[in-house]
């Protein structure tokens, strides 16, 4: 029988699945879980079984590897004579922190005894880099992950971090004369009262949803447990007759494509001459536990894709996908490729991993321990909680988003900005149990979708089978879905394709309306048939050009598109689409 993936994994302890796909678990099993899942609460989810087995492998092979033992006492040598030559002002600074370290900017930094904290740190952390390289012999991974958790403990105790060694905290202190500490002591009691109590106050904003955020007017034109369809009123007379769906990642709120009304892709999208439909998804609780991965893909891309051509009557949709909503897709139109379904007219994925294999620092989380650590937690709560995950993705740049934020709001009183996405940043999702854990195992773990493995409906889908032209966007700084794994779609793939490598991260690249200060891309392209070019390649050949991607994006959608006809109706009320309510529609606000 094939292997259906929307199936509990077979590694399971108990794997009989009930009607509702849990194991019937024994009450042994039970109690194994429950105090696995005590202990992930206590640990933020994380396993101590996958650290210490990191740590246990490192260390061996380190032991009994005296050339790279010698190799790293002359590194401490070296740095010592470095840090010597410095102070005794011999030498420029030898160190320099990374392009994205923000935490030494401050000109103070520069002078003295400043300047020699930060070098010693710099120093120290250059030594940690090298000791944690890959051990012939020891797993890759486990080298990666001290690495990682080295990372955190030199984060910890930055300079930066304690007043008495930060010239910026000192000056703050100096010219508010003690008074950002006694705001920045508020503001820690004010955050621990939240943690606390659960119920974290939400800071005074002038962002309000559906008034200067999500506020592309248009009408919820279908509703399920899932999502609802926002259809958006047209801004032009004619549209052209083939309409866009998008498909956000559903551990966002998807309006981090539609912002303010200046840099919301969708409002610039509309403006364009389309017709634009966005799923908003649902906020999953402790009732949906067992929505799948597949639940997704059928209640939501696919249902979203039948409202779309019966309201519009369009042969063909243009669709595109952000981040896991990309991967969705991707999946989907697999599907749809293999059973005959044409009705896609492009596919565009906007930081969107088709394959797993180098999907960055989130592989650090990815083990059978750690896997079955995070399942247990999810077994008791339902979902991955909002917080838990934001903490995960906080991890990876820990030095700026959890230290320099401390920093800022503890020991300088300072508030947090007021701006568009860090409001939306705030407004978290939860993620069902089964959907996460499906999505970890077949996905992040066995990569399953680009090694033929991946199962719809029971039969194998493959990304080869896709005929629709690609328009795939990468983000030079995305610690989530990395520029060169976003690029190997092109491995998996023989259409016509059009890749793009966009300035900013994750969420700051694709949000790059025209006009936006200090954008730059560089876009390729790749016929059918077309000899394979690796990602670095590519990057030395391809010419950095100023400005926004999007409207490369829209030409693109146009010369896939028929001459513009007059606009549909907003939804099909004849046919059971009729309007629900103006948009964001109603999910958007689901806490």
């Amino acid at each position: 029988m094939p292997r259906d993936d929307a199936r509990p994994s077979a590694s399971r302890l108990a794997d009989a699945p009930d009607g509702h796909g849990h194991p019937h678990d024994h009450p042994h099993e039970t109690l194994d879980r429950a105090t696995r899942a005590l202990q992930a609460r206590l640990t933020g989810g994380l396993s101590p079984h996958a650290a210490w087995a990191a740590w246990a492998d490192w260390a061996t092979h380190l032991a009994r590897a005296p050339g790279r033992q010698l190799e790293l006492a002359e590194r401490a040598m070296q740095n010592g004579w470095k840090l010597a030559r410095y102070a005794a002002g011999r030498s420029e600074a030898p160190f320099a922190p990374d392009a994205t370290d923000h935490r030494f900017t401050h000109e103070g930094w520069q002078r003295p005894p400043f300047a020699l904290w930060q070098q010693g740190f710099l120093a120290t952390q250059d030594w940690w880099d090298m000791a944690t390289e890959p051990i012939r012999g020891a797993r890759p991974k486990s080298a990666e992950r001290v690495g990682f958790m080295i990372r955190q403990g030199l984060d910890a105790l930055s300079p930066s971090n304690y007043p008495a060694l930060n010239p910026e905290i000192l000056e703050s202190l100096r010219e508010s004369r003690g008074q950002a500490l006694i705001d920045g002591w508020q503001n820690l009691q004010a955050d621990v009262l939240a943690e606390l109590t659960g119920e974290p106050a939400e800071p005074e904003s002038r962002f309000r949803l559906g008034e200067n955020l999500a506020c592309t007017p248009g009408e919820v034109v279908y509703r399920n447990e899932i999502f609802e369809l926002i259809q958006y009123t047209p801004q032009t007379g004619a549209v052209h007759p083939e309409p866009v769906l998008i498909v956000p990642a559903w551990i966002m709120k998807y309006y981090i494509l539609d912002l303010q009304p200046h840099n919301s892709l969708i409002n610039w999208l509309v403006g364009q001459g389309f017709t634009v439909f966005a799923i908003s998804w649902s906020n999953p609780t402790a009732k949906d536990r067992d929505r799948s991965l597949d639940d997704y893909r059928r209640h939501g891309v696919m249902a979203a894709l039948d409202a779309v051509t019966t309201i519009t009557g369009a042969e063909k949709v243009h669709g595109c996908g952000y981040c896991l909503g990309g991967t969705i897709l991707s999946i989907a139109a697999a599907a749809m490729a293999r059973d005959g379904d044409a009705r896609l007219a492009s596919l565009s994925l906007l930081a969107a991993q088709t394959d797993f294999a180098e999907a960055g620092e989130l592989l650090l989380f990815v083990d059978e321990s750690q896997l079955a650590f995070l399942e247990d937690m999810m077994w008791d709560q339902g979902t991955l909680d909002s917080r838990q995950m934001a903490g995960a993705f906080q991890a990876l740049r820990a030095e700026d988003l959890i230290w320099s934020r401390a920093v800022r709001r503890y020991l300088m009183g300072q508030e947090e900005p007021d701006a568009d996405i860090l409001v939306w940043n705030r407004d978290a999702t939860r993620m069902p149990a089964r959907m996460h854990s499906e999505y970890l195992r077949a996905l992040f773990m066995e990569n399953r979708l680009t090694a033929g493995r991946f199962a719809v409906e029971g039969r194998v889908v493959a990304l080869r089978d896709l005929q629709t032209p690609i328009f795939a966007v990468g983000t030079e700084k995305d610690h989530i879905a990395p520029w060169r794994s976003v690029y190997k779609v092109k491995l998996f793939t023989d259409v016509d394709m059009r890749f793009v490598l966009t300035s900013g991260g994750h969420n700051g690249g694709i949000v790059s309306e025209p006009g936006h200060r200090g954008r730059r891309f560089r876009i390729g392209h790749r016929a059918p048939g077309a000899l394979y070019m690796d990602p670095d390649s590519w990057l030395d050949h391809a010419e950095a050009k100023d400005g926004s991607w999007w409207p490369e994006w829209g030409a693109w959608l146009k010369g896939l598109s028929s001459d513009p006809v007059a606009p549909p109706a907003m939804g099909a009320p004849k046919k059971g689409l009729k309007p629900l309510g103006p948009a964001p529609g109603t999910y958007v606000f689901q806490t």
